[in-house]
């Protein structure tokens, strides 16, 4: 058995050790929600002239919202933009079906607004990025 590093395996391997995990999971777990049903999304922000000011990135799958990335321009940190993006974020999970939600922020990023938000803490990374770290935190949306 060789075992090595690729950086680009073959569309075709790649789509193969996809398939081979999707098969595992629906097979171990009969009633996990599909992959396809994986719903991507954004919640803008934007000034009276359409100016981007903040945003989320987010993905709903397995039941959770996954927030991926949430970034407030400078000029509007502190405006409540951030809590209105994260209720708006929350409210979409919840009408297709999440019932948690997961974030990682990093130590000099979030983590007081998230859990001013109503997240709590259930993990930290040491080090990760080398001399910082990297806290993970849920919430219940129901």
């Amino acid at each position: 058995m060789n075992i090595e590093i690729e950086r680009n395996p073959s569309k075709a391997e790649a789509d193969l050790l996809s398939r081979g995990i999707k098969s595992f999971n629906e097979e171990t777990v009969r009633d996990l929600e599909p992959a396809e049903e994986e719903k991507r999304f954004h919640v803008m922000a934007r000034d009276d002239e359409g100016s981007l000011q903040g945003g989320i990135r987010a993905t709903c799958y397995w039941n959770t919202l996954h927030i991926e990335l949430l970034w407030i321009s400078e000029t509007a940190r502190g405006s409540g933009i951030g809590r209105r993006l994260i209720q708006k974020a929350e409210a979409f999970a919840r009408d297709n079906g999440c019932e948690n939600a997961l974030v990682e922020t990093t130590s000099w990023q979030a983590r007081p607004f998230y859990e001013k938000n109503g997240y709590n803490h259930m993990a930290t990374l040491s080090n990760r990025p080398k001399g910082h770290s990297s806290h993970y935190l849920k919430k219940v949306l129901i």
